[in-house]
């Protein structure tokens, strides 16, 4: 009998580890072996319960390390990464190590659920395999999304970022076999085009975007948590606290994880039909085609108003920085510029303090309206008008620093055991990227009650469309 790892937590069946390197020492629980775990009743049931909780784990940490990666949030406390706000990215980084280890342990453990329980337990539905196989999908789009390189199975060679997409496709494919919903097709589609977006391929993004739409025009998939059973949000303790401040402009879609009762933990999305059009209307823009572009964004528009809005959110603790290292506008009085010399815009800034209660899109929100496109008649305007819709539909999901063209290095174990992993120990930080904490900076003048950004990300970000970092159509 082949005995599981005390690490896998055989109650819980969370997961098994990142790869060999990452495992702890082999301690064997006596009491509990594959074969006794494989005869087990629901085994299958059990695997994909447990697959699911450190999915949602993974989805969780991934928000918060990346969030104050990007312009986002900073970090105004002590908690969480410090220097991943500076940007600082080291292989020697604990957190750097930490995201690894979430992704090789969402592979491995679809990977077990797939090719052990699957064939051990006549129980197993195609739900069941449809479960394991998009989150092995989303596995390697993550790896896709933020690392330059990492290994594909338990100690091997490491591999590409586009060979990760690549992988990412093939296993949403394979998903695709086993979806029961026109919405779970949907979504599918959705990463794919996701997938083919980051690598570039025009063609195949647009191509699934639209088949996404013929199943759904506003599907949602989430990743849920349960705070009664402990399994958290992690980005939601940080930002429905003190900790984490929103750059001043997005602060009117902070929280977007709040708490309206006791040990209540918000979902995270992780697909939705906006998605779709933000492809099409940057495949049209990368096709000279702004008429086209406008018509798209419209319709995002429409869906992003059709989306709910909590009302009733109390964010009266909330002192935007007040006790902390850096002070926030707390005051609906306060007009906003994207950057020195750009136009004030109101209504980006919310009153928080008593009695005021305040109101959030929880799905999706944006501070784009028709006029603003209806005014921009340049491909180069309409395209920064969709990395702002971009940072603002996906705020607070772990999408922006990838948007932003940030890349995590190979951690330093798997470095230091793997030789194919030594081109890859540099970080990716594009030469745009203001560094020193500026990403976050701005200047704000309490007695005109104004702030003005310092860097605009979205126009830095046009600018240098046809970098190799950013904007992968152009």
């Amino acid at each position: 009998m082949k005995p599981i790892k005390l690490f896998i937590f055989i109650c819980l069946l969370a997961s098994v580890s990142a790869c060999e390197l990452l495992q702890p020492d082999d301690i064997i629980n006596p009491n509990v072996g594959e074969d006794t775990f494989l005869k087990s009743p629901d085994a299958m049931q059990s695997w994909v319960n447990g697959t699911n909780k450190s999915f949602a784990e993974a989805i969780g940490t991934f928000a918060e390390l990346t969030e104050l990666l990007s312009d986002n949030y900073f970090n105004n406390y002590t908690q969480s990464s410090k220097y991943f706000d500076i940007p600082v990215i080291l292989y020697t980084d604990v957190d750097v190590t930490a995201l690894q280890r979430y992704i090789g342990n969402l592979r491995e453990s679809a990977d077990y659920g797939l090719n052990k329980v699957a064939q051990a337990d006549p129980l197993t539905t195609e739900n069941h395999l449809f479960n394991l196989y998009y989150i092995k999908g989303y596995s390697y789009l993550l790896a896709g999304e933020y690392f330059l390189a990492l290994p594909v199975e338990p100690g091997g060679e490491v591999k590409d970022w586009r060979t990760q997409l690549s992988l990412a496709v093939e296993t949403f494919r394979k998903a695709l076999e086993y979806t029961g919903s026109k919405e779970d097709q949907a979504f599918i589609n959705t990463l794919i085009a996701r997938a083919y977006h980051k690598s570039g391929d025009k063609v195949n993004a647009v191509n699934y975007a639209g088949k996404a739409l013929e199943y759904s025009t506003d599907f949602v998939r989430n990743v849920e948590f349960d705070g009664e059973k402990g399994v958290n949000n992690a980005i939601q303790t940080h930002i429905y606290t003190t900790h984490f401040q929103p750059l001043p402009r997005l602060d009117f879609l902070d929280p977007k994880y709040f708490e309206l009762k006791n040990r209540e933990q918000r979902p995270i999305c992780i697909a939705k039909a906006e998605e779709l059009y933000l492809i099409l209307a940057e495949a049209s823009l990368a096709d000279n085609d702004a008429g086209q572009a406008k018509q798209l964004l419209k319709e995002l528009l429409a869906l992003t108003a059709s989306r709910p809005v909590e009302t009733s959110i109390n964010d009266q603790l909330e002192g935007r920085g007040s006790d902390d290292t850096r002070h926030y506008p707390n005051s609906s009085a306060y007009k906003v510029a994207a950057s020195p010399g750009e136009p004030f815009r109101e209504n980006l800034v919310l009153d928080r303090r008593p009695p005021h209660l305040i109101s959030i899109p929880y799905i999706s929100g944006t501070s784009v309206d028709a006029a603003m496109i209806d005014n921009t008649p340049s491909v180069d305007g309409l395209l920064e008008i969709v990395y702002l819709m971009r940072q603002e539909i996906f705020f607070a999901e772990g999408r922006r620093a990838s948007d932003l063209g940030f890349r995590l290095p190979v951690c330093e174990i798997e470095a230091a055991n793997t030789s194919s992993a030594a081109p890859y120990i540099e970080a990716q930080i594009p030469p745009f990227i203001p560094l020193g904490q500026e990403l976050d900076a701005f200047e704000m003048d309490n007695d005109a009650k104004t702030v003005v950004i310092k860097h605009n990300m979205n126009k830095i970000i046009v600018e240098n469309k046809t970098s190799e970092y950013v904007i992968p159509f152009f």
